[in-house]
């Protein structure tokens, strides 16, 4: 067993910790294609948002967590030796993060994923649905790829501002039964 902590570059480990580093506009990290890295995954992703509120970094946090996961699990990013790359960029309406993958695992027609590919939400879909884009889809304020099946990158957009997503709408209603 190797420690996680081996996999992380010296000189970004502020990347992965909530100890207060230097601003930033735009971090950029490469991971290894290996479904047991995904903890690792998401203290870079939780990190990035740490300065906002807990919803924010929830949200932002498990949507990138998919499309890593999609990285994994769809492209070649998951041969031996290959990586994936996120990169955040913080703007100042909100953030967006970009995965790039090493292309499609199999053949695939050139163009952008739409909301029309995906199925919905449904719990018993299988895998490889569109459940996780249908996910990416239903929170985030814009999302898209480069419809380039042989490097993939896949964005998506998050306002700081929750006031109008579908996660805070949920919250509010459950919070509105409880009372």
């Amino acid at each position: 067993m190797v420690p996680l902590a081996s996999f992380i570059k010296p000189f970004h480990a502020h990347y992965f910790s909530r100890a207060e580093g230097p601003p930033f506009r735009k971090r950029r990290y490469s991971f290894a294609g290996l479904p047991s890295l995904m903890p690792l995954v998401r203290a870079f992703l939780d990190t990035s948002a740490a300065e906002r509120s807990l919803d924010f970094r929830f949200v932002f946090t498990l949507l990138g967590s998919e499309l890593a996961n999609n990285s994994i699990a769809h492209s070649l990013s998951s041969e031996h030796g290959s990586t994936f790359t996120l990169i955040v960029d913080r703007g100042a309406t909100g953030m967006t993060l970009i995965c790039q993958d090493q292309g499609a695992r199999y053949p695939m027609e050139p163009g952008p994923f739409t909301a029309a590919d995906l199925d919905t939400l449904d719990p018993d879909a299988g895998p490889g649905s569109g459940r996780g884009l249908g996910l990416v889809n239903a929170l985030a304020d814009r999302w898209g790829d480069n419809g380039n099946p042989k490097f993939r990158q896949v964005w998506f957009h998050l306002s700081y501002d929750l006031t109008h997503n579908p996660w805070t709408q949920s919250n509010t209603a459950e919070d509105k039964v409880e009372c």
